[in-house]
């Protein structure tokens, strides 16, 4: 019971933490994507690499229970520290908003982030370990019926964490301003990983504790060690050669260990092309999480935050799993196709190139959508008339014309800012010439308004050059009324405009309609605002106050998302079911071709796979150097379709073995040798004469 409740406050603390950690790089200390997937492919690798050290402290020096407890406190205190380095007012001592030392935050992050990579990679092999210490041999059932429970609780904690924790970054929260509550998403988890310590620890009195007995891992690697040196001593064409390598260890190890070594290697040699599988599979968590940033979120009745889109995975994994082996595999029987483990595995990654795929295809609709800015030696010029009558605007010396209508705005229209040199405005029966003063790399609109005493006209400076961040939609105000008024917003005063100005942009959460009051010396107006998508930037002209009602007209400047999350589903589907068949068919695998007493050597292994694909995201992404995230996917896809190929090959020529047969035949030999020593001590030195 304590163990169970433990390992689901863990992975509630961890996946909550990992869900939200890639947005965290990128919105509050300002990396850039590339960055951001880089750290956070670093961060999963470490995780991955640790298991190993943990293993070796639980089985050579503390035992599990001590290694659980000591690791779990590294743990908390590094989940804590990453709750704390997210707080924003802790440096912003001018008030402002933003941080005014962002290295003391990152100092603080990556002290959190190593801490965690110790405590979660070093108890990962304890727990479940330690779990099953607590039956005796003869309660199998009863030790079945607790593993099933206890990898229910993984994917409970998994599940729930990616839910809640992207939900509580979504709030807003801080003393001096109020920001995305990332100091919220990262104290739940730190809070649940307290408890999971607490709760263990209570359980202290019950556990039955195995002393540590030394690692097999160890001496698995001291006898590859030896074998290795001893071959290179007896290097010479005088010394015959041995059936296999590892025979060379039989001077100094047993013939089992040996036996046994080799059974094992053979499986490791499996592992090689596997890492590839896992360096598309925990892009989840990076680049399709970042992908989800610029797509609508929109469902209806519910708002899906891009971090939550991680949560298809466990939730079809549940429906999976169960599908797989309950229907798909029994089909695949009846038809007499030899569905092996290898080959399944072999699947699996094919499988997860065609997510790549999907995810590629997805990536080229969303830049579709995507707006053009200018490069350094352009300018964007967009217009709006404000008048009650057409207007006609001509741009100097290109002779390229534009009509726009009453209360209307124009997309923008991109020019060579040195070949620019003035506009002429045309509007019932006025005229006027302007000269133009831009900057190349920025967006400009002018206003018109035709009047009884001319043209009134007004440059304004964009000042937004990328598409705005999280969903979130940029919007200003444009006052067309003949009088000053103050303009708010939900929450946020845009202050006094006097006649034709406008507004500097301010920042709003996507896919809501906000109160709009326009307050003037005579009458307030209001008008509840369109709801304007995600990810978009608007102009909005205030035309008439009359009858308490302000009418509003709106000019989209920048698109809003509108790809939506929704076609991420089917990448999430296809990785899902390349998941069940390859890592549950793997780990069958491993274990089935593994030595009873080395199957910790193999889960080691496969974990270290685990480490080794997130190093090939950094290596691979840092060094395509693509600038479109499309072709990156599509990289990284045709990659595992090479290894898969490899891989097949690989299997082809794969042997399966029974382990428990050879270990009886060695059981047999070794009790053959204790009736007659004389017999096996003179096999044992013909074989170290070999």
């Amino acid at each position: 019971f304590f163990i169970v409740i433990n390992e689901f406050c863990e992975r509630f603390s961890y996946y909550g933490m990992r869900a939200v950690l890639v947005l965290y790089f990128k919105y509050f200390l300002r990396w850039d994507d590339n960055f951001s997937t880089a750290i956070y492919h670093t961060f999963v690798a470490l995780c991955y690499l640790t298991p190993i050290l943990g293993a070796l402290i639980a089985d050579s020096w503390l035992g599990k229970f001590k290694t659980i407890v000591s690791l779990s406190i590294v743990y908390t205190v590094g989940q804590a520290v990453m709750a704390v380095s997210s707080i924003n007012d802790l440096t912003d001592h001018n008030t402002d908003g933003t941080p005014d030392s962002i290295v003391t935050h990152v100092a603080l992050s990556m002290t959190g982030l190593i801490l965690i990579a110790l405590g979660t990679g070093g108890i990962k092999p304890c727990v479940s370990a330690f779990g099953g210490d607590q039956f005796e041999d003869h309660q199998e059932k009863q030790r079945s019926r607790f593993f099933s429970i206890f990898y229910l609780a993984i994917n409970a904690g998994s599940l729930l964490s990616t839910v809640i924790t992207p939900i509580l970054r979504a709030q807003q929260c801080g003393i001096h301003s109020k920001q995305q509550c990332y100091p919220l998403a990262f104290g739940v988890p730190a809070a649940l990983m307290a408890v999971s310590l607490i709760v263990f620890m209570i359980g202290s009195g019950m556990y039955k504790k195995v002393q540590p007995q030394g690692n097999i891992m160890v001496q698995v690697c001291k006898c590859i060690g030896f074998a290795i040196k001893n071959r290179f001593r007896h290097r010479s064409k005088e010394y015959p050669k041995r059936e296999h390598w590892l025979d060379w260890a039989s001077e100094k190890y047993s013939k089992r260990l040996i036996t046994q070594t080799r059974m094992v290697l053979k499986v490791l040699f499996l592992y090689i092309p596997l890492p590839m599988f896992w360096a598309l599979f925990d892009q989840q968590g990076s680049r399709w999480t970042l992908q989800a940033t610029t797509m609508d979120g929109n469902f209806g009745a519910i708002q899906i935050q891009p971090d939550q889109m991680q949560t298809v995975n466990p939730i079809l994994i549940v429906i999976m799993v169960p599908v797989v082996d309950a229907v798909i595999y029994p089909l695949i029987r009846k038809c007499k196709i030899n569905f092996t483990p290898l080959r399944k595995m072999t699947v699996g990654m094919f499988l997860a190139g065609l997510a790549f795929i999907a995810a590629a295809l997805v990536q080229l609709q969303i830049d579709k959508t995507l707006p053009v800015f200018p490069a350094a030696g352009q300018s964007q010029i967009k217009i709006i008339n404000l008048g009650a009558d057409n207007a006609r605007v001509t741009f100097v010396p290109q002779n390229f014309n534009v009509s726009v209508e009453p209360l209307q705005g124009t997309d923008y229209w991109t020019f060579e800012t040195s070949q620019l040199q003035s506009v002429t405005v045309t509007s019932g029966s006025n005229n006027e010439t302007l000269n133009v003063a831009s900057a190349g790399g920025n967006r400009y609109t002018l206003t018109v308004k035709n009047t009884m005493s001319g043209i009134s006209t007004q440059w304004l400076l964009d000042n937004v050059t990328s598409k705005p961040e999280e969903g979130k939609n940029l919007i200003r105000f444009i006052n067309n009324l003949p009088w000053t008024v103050n303009v708010t917003m939900g929450d946020a005063d845009f202050g006094e405009l006097i006649p034709l100005s406008a507004s500097n942009y301010g920042v709003f959460s996507g896919g809501r309609a906000d109160k709009i009051v326009v307050s003037t010396n005579v009458t307030n107006c209001t008008a509840t605002s369109n709801s304007l998508g995600f990810g978009g930037a608007y102009t909005i002209i205030i035309n008439e106050c009359s009858g308490n009602v302000a009418a509003l007209n709106y000019s989209q400047d920048i698109p809003p998302n509108t790809v939506h999350m929704a076609w991420q589903i089917p990448q999430y589907f296809i990785m899902t079911c390349g998941e069940v068949v390859f890592s549950v068919t793997g780990l069958e695998f491993s274990y089935s071709q593994a030595p009873s007493n080395m199957k910790s050597v193999l889960q080691a292994g496969w974990l270290l796979t685990v480490a080794v694909g997130n190093i090939i995201v950094l290596i691979v992404a840092g060094a395509s150097k693509l600038s479109q995230q499309w072709a990156e996917y599509v990289l990284f896809a045709a990659l595992l379709f090479a290894v898969c190929i490899i891989f097949s090959v690989m299997a082809y020529f794969y042997t399966y073995i029974d382990p428990n047969e050879i270990e009886a035949q060695l059981d047999e030999e070794e009790k053959q040798a204790k009736k007659d020593p004389d017999v096996y001590e003179k096999e044992v030195e013909a074989v170290s004469q070999m």
